[in-house]
Order: structure tokens, then C-alpha cells, then sequence
């Protein structure tokens, strides 16, 4: 038996490699066509776009290890299948559940490694990729000078020059911009420019400076200089690394959730708490209502019951419906907040089970791929790469769809989530009972069609008046 289960991961770990390592090219390919432009002209340096490429290999690397599954599954159970290999083991005595049960254990590995990646890991790459993306988009391009056009990119100047010879720029001329004091045009014969760490050095030869007085246009200044230098902060003309704690629900741990969450759910007590002193202010009790239309509904009622009550003066009737008037003017603000603060708190609960949901996934893929693969008795590489890819988007446009209509409150965050995972558990069970039982998953009668062969098949007899 454990010569037959190391055959059985075996067959089922080179497809799983060679279809992670399809799948991971396939999706990061279209990544960087899509980021490519960010690059361009910026004068990055090498190591900066591998690191900014290989911090994504994170999200694509979770997205793809579930399909290599399924297709590794497919690949092997459908070589088993065409190669009789599952029949043989069969007529030893050996059940399918039981063929089956190494790759289940594989798909249990996978989904452990792949949850323990989704809640530590991943966030981390997620988050340093956002910082490091940002950065690059900050980044000014490189400061290339064309004779014959104006470079805008200088903080406060604006510089064109006729020719250039290698680091000499000729017949340099610069105008300040922006709304200043004074005008300022410099023009010299040559000059060069460098940069240092957070600033651009500008060395002018031989040359003048005319400054114009915005506010008295009688006061002209004219310097003539043989060498002037012009410095210019440039702090973004680097690439600078930021660092923040502030994170987005898909670059935190489960730790960080947890704690989010539990600093939201404070927040709602306090709203819930002012909510209940406002409504003890009216003269009723302080249980909070569970929406903003049940408590005006419930502050309208009161207050006709007041408004009728003869015991009361119009003075003391005319005050309480002020009251009443404040507290629902209040009740609504606060409403709104524990709105804002429901849909932030089911944002980061969908956060939390998706960390769990797609790795499961991979052994409900192990399932219906070992099935499917009997069940065609193919085990080549694009057959089952297009049932993996159908299987795959179908689950992936329900994942979205749940988790879209969650963070909209529609659905609770779990139903939301894992109802997908609900749904392939229901296929791959039944087309594994199918397969254990030996029948195929879907019959079909096509009756009229038997009946049409029939008819067809039926000898023609003579017929006489």
C-alpha cells in the first residue's frame, strides 16, 4: 500500500509543479504588460523592478497553486483511467476511495501551507508592493534634456537649451515659474548639470541673470557672472521608500483583523451607548433599536402619545417634542455611523475567511478533478487544462460575486464567502459517490432518439389495397 500511495503523489506532483509553474507565467505575464508602463522613464535601477515583480508573485502565486490542483488531479486520475490502471486496482481489491485518499492528503498539505501563506505572508508582500508601487509613481522620470524643447520637470524653473555636447549644455536659458516676487530669466553660454541626494546642481558658465520686480516694474536688475550655481530641491526625484502602518484589509495578518475588528466593535458599544443615552434624555428606555427607521417610527409614536396625554401642558408638550426633535436629528447621525461601521467590520470579517475558503478549495478540487479524470479517461495536458479552466472561472465568478455582495451587507460575510466552496462540495461529492459506485454521474434517455433507431432499424413490409 505505501508503494501505491508514493506512486499515486508521484504521478500527481510533477503535473501539480509543471502546471503551477503554466499557470504562475500564464497570470504573471499579463501582470506585467499591464505594469510595464510604470517602469518607463522612471530610470529605475534592476533590482527595484524584480523586487517590485516578485512582491506580486504573492497574490498570483495564492491564485494559482488551487487551479494547478485541479489540473494536476485531472492530468493523473485521467493517465490512471486511460492506461487502465484504475481498473487493475480495482480488480485487486482495491476502492477507489482508497486510490484516492494520497491526493486527498496532498490537497489537505497544500490547503495548510496555502493558509499559512494567506494569513502571514502574503499580507506582508501585499502591503510592501502597494508602498513600493506608490513610490514608483512618485518618482519623477530621468532628467533627459533635448535641444530645441522646454523641460517643465525642474521644481520652480524651466530650462531650454540649443545643443548639448556630452555633459555640456549650450546656450542654457531658465525661467523661474510659479507666482513669485520677482521674474527671474538666466542665460549663460554653457553649463552642466548633476544631481545629489535630494537636490539638482545646476554650475552656469559665463553668462547673466535679469530680475524683474513684479510689484515696481521701474526695478531691473541685471548681473552678469563668468560661473553661478543653482541648486534645486528635488526630494520626489528619487525613488524614497515611505513607511506607514496604515494597511488595507488584504495587506493585514489575521492578528491585525482580529484586533481591527475588536477596535471597530468598540467603536459601534460607544456609538450604541450614545444612541441609548439619547433616548433615556426623551423620557423612554435605553434599548437601542435595530434601525434607524425603527427608531423614528418608535420616537414619532411616543411623542403622539405625549402630544395626548391632557395631563400634560402645551409648554411642557411643546419642550418634549423639541426634544424628541434633537434626538432624532442626533439618532440619525448616529445611524449613519453605525452603518459605516458595519459595512468597515464585514469588509475585514470577508477578509478573514477568504484566508481560509480558496485553500480549502484546493481539496474539493482534488475531489472533482480525480472524478472528472475517470470519468474521461484522458490524461493529457489541455484536456485538462480546459476542464480546469472552466471549473476554475466558474468558482472564481461565484468567489467574486459573494464576496462583492458581502462587503455590500447583502449577505453575511460567511454565506457570502463560502458558498462557492458550499456548491463544489455538493458537485465533487456526487461525482465522487458516482465514481466509487462505478455508474457514470449523468444519464441521459433519449428516448425519442431510441425510438427513431428503432423505427429506422424496423424491416419495410408490402402494402396492398
Amino acid at each position: 500500500m505505501r508503494l501505491l500511495t508514493r506512486y499515486i503523489l508521484k504521478q500527481l506532483f510533477m503535473p501539480f509543479i509543471f502546471s503551477l509553474i503554466i499557470i504562475v507565467f500564464v497570470l504573471f505575464t499579463q501582470f506585467l504588460l499591464r505594469a510595464i508602463d510604470r517602469f518607463i522613464g522612471k530610470d529605475l535601477d534592476i533590482g527595484t523592478i524584480f523586487e517590485y515583480l516578485f512582491l506580486n508573485l504573492g497574490w498570483i502565486s495564492a491564485l494559482a497553486v488551487p487551479m494547478a490542483v485541479l489540473v494536476a488531479a485531472l492530468m493523473a486520475f485521467g493517465q490512471f483511467s486511460e492506461d487502465n490502471e484504475i481498473t487493475a486496482m480495482r480488480a485487486s481489491g482495491i476502492s477507489f476511495t482508497t486510490i484516492v485518499r494520497p491526493a486527498l492528503v496532498m490537497g489537505l498539505l497544500i490547503s495548510i501551507i496555502l493558509i499559512l501563506f494567506n494569513s502571514f505572508i502574503m499580507p506582508e508582500m501585499n502591503f510592501k508592493a502597494r508602498m513600493l508601487s506608490g513610490d514608483i509613481y512618485r518618482k519623477r522620470p530621468d532628467l533627459n534634456i533635448e535641444p530645441g524643447y522646454f523641460m517643465d520637470d525642474l521644481p520652480s524653473y524651466s530650462m531650454i537649451i540649443k545643443d548639448k555636447e556630452g555633459d555640456v549644455l549650450k546656450d542654457v536659458r531658465i525661467f523661474s515659474k510659479g507666482i513669485n516676487e520677482s521674474q527671474t530669466s538666466i542665460h549663460s553660454k554653457t553649463g552642466q548639470l548633476s544631481t545629489i541626494d535630494d537636490a539638482i546642481i545646476l554650475d552656469l558658465y559665463d553668462g547673466e541673470i535679469h530680475e524683474l520686480d513684479l510689484n515696481d516694474y521701474g526695478n531691473y536688475r541685471r548681473i552678469e557672472f563668468d560661473k553661478h550655481k543653482i541648486t534645486i530641491p528635488a526630494d520626489d526625484l528619487f525613488l524614497n521608500r515611505r513607511d506607514t502602518t496604515s494597511r488595507s484589509d488584504r495587506e493585514m495578518t489575521i492578528a491585525m483583523i482580529l484586533e481591527k475588528r475588536k477596535s471597530i466593535n468598540d467603536r459601534l458599544d460607544i456609538v450604541k451607548g450614545r444612541i441609548g443615552r439619547a433616548l433615556i434624555r426623551t423620557g423612554m428606555d435605553s434599548l437601542v433599536p435595530p434601525s434607524l427607521e425603527a427608531s423614528q417610527l418608535l420616537l414619532e409614536n411616543y411623542k403622539n402619545a405625549f402630544s395626548a396625554d391632557t395631563s400634560n401642558s402645551g409648554d411642557v408638550i411643546y419642550r418634549k417634542e423639541k426634544d424628541i426633535d434633537v434626538v432624532s436629528r442626533q439618532l440619525t447621525n448616529e445611524y449613519n455611523l453605525l452603518r459605516s461601521y458595519a459595512k468597515s467590520s464585514n469588509k475585514y470579517n470577508v477578509e478573514l475567511h477568504k484566508k481560509f475558503s480558496l485553500p480549502v478549495a484546493s481539496i474539493l478540487f482534488i475531489m472533482t478533478g480525480a472524478s472528472l479524470g475517470v470519468l474521461f479517461r484522458k490524461g493529457g495536458f489541455t484536456i485538462a487544462t480546459g476542464l480546469s479552466f472552466g471549473f476554475f472561472l466558474i468558482y472564481y465568478i461565484l468567489m467574486i460575486g459573494g464576496e462583492d455582495l458581502a462587503d455590500r451587507t447583502i449577505l453575511t460575510p460567511m454565506v457570502g464567502v463560502w458558498s462557492p466552496n458550499i456548491i463544489l462540495l455538493i458537485i465533487a461529492t456526487y461525482l465522487m459517490i458516482h465514481t466509487v459506485r462505478e455508474q457514470p454521474p449523468l444519464r441521459f434517455e433519449l428516448n425519442i432518439f431510441k425510438r427513431f433507431k428503432k423505427k429506422k432499424n424496423e424491416p419495410k413490409g408490402n402494402h396492398s389495397e
